[in-house]
């Protein structure tokens, strides 16, 4: 039996994989990847890599292997994702793994924007194929803001469509951290896990964080949806991702992505980290 990670080299798995690694023997620990070469530190520390690819069903059927305990971490391709999930969850049913954790989004069934769509088809899909599951619905990333920080610098504003609506981010490691505890941990079986940081916090809010780090002054400018699209656009972003991040705004005005349940801190053993950690050292480092 094997612990494994699909998606080990992005992210959100590398963090996984790291923090697998501090708990658990590496020769315990199985990545699956599509290249091998970016693989390599971790074939060098002992873990055992596995190659396959989510758009090619074919290979996925020596990723898993009987009794494994795996973390299907969502496909990056908005678009593609439910025919990707798809052809893992058919290779994990048909090697009788013994748990597959999935990273949704929170609130699942609940989560009516365009984002959620395949979170949520994805999770009937494993329900529907009858392997032991559990659901990591995670809530939004901090590093979704401050990896973007620039702009926001640059003209002294965070500008968005989310009105006073809140947001309780955490970082990936924190929900790296929560995985890890999933995979290694007994009694998640069946459970599904509301993921969010201990504090939701407003956009103003966050442009008070950015201003305080930065020590400029930085405002939230709120503006209706089809100008926060028509700025994306023009900013180079691809308009049907535009679409899906003004979709998310207005969830996160409809409280969508506010929730604290604390399923977070308890599966970690520790408070989320706070997002004005987050900010100032990406300000730092910007």
């Amino acid at each position: 039996m094997s612990i494994v990670v699909t998606g080990a080299t992005g992210e959100l798995g590398r963090l996984v994989v790291e923090r697998l690694l501090a708990t658990v023997p590496a020769q315990s620990v199985a990545a699956v990847v599509r290249d091998e070469r970016k693989a390599a530190a971790l074939a060098a520390r002992g873990v055992e890599i596995r190659i396959a690819d989510y758009d090619r069903p074919e290979t996925l059927a020596g990723a898993f292997r009987s009794g494994d305990r795996v973390l299907l971490i969502s496909g990056s391709e908005v678009g593609k994702r439910i025919a990707q999930h798809t052809a893992v969850i058919e290779a994990a049913k048909a090697a009788g793994v013994a748990q597959l954790a999935y990273t949704g989004v929170l609130g699942g069934p609940d989560a009516d924007f365009l984002l959620a769509a395949e979170h949520k088809a994805t999770e009937q899909l494993i329900l529907d194929s009858g392997v032991p599951y559990t659901f990591l619905r995670n809530g939004w990333y901090t590093e979704n803001y401050t990896a973007n920080l620039g702009p926001v610098l640059e003209h002294g504003a965070v500008v968005a469509n989310a009105g006073e609506g809140r947001v309780a981010s955490a970082t990936r490691a924190d929900y790296a951290d929560a995985a890890a505890a999933v995979l290694t941990g007994e009694g998640h079986l069946g459970a599904v896990y509301e993921l969010s940081g201990d504090v939701a916090w407003s956009l103003a809010e966050y442009a008070a964080m950015v201003a305080a780090a930065a020590g400029k002054d930085i405002t939230y400018t709120e503006v209706p949806a089809s100008v926060h699209q028509e700025i994306l656009v023009k900013a180079g972003v691809p308009a049907p991702f535009a679409e899906i991040l003004v979709d998310v705004d207005e969830a996160i005005g409809r409280g969508l992505l506010g929730g604290t349940s604390g399923d977070l801190a308890r599966l970690i053993g520790r408070p989320t980290t706070p997002a004005s950690e987050t900010v100032a050292a990406a300000v730092a480092a910007a």
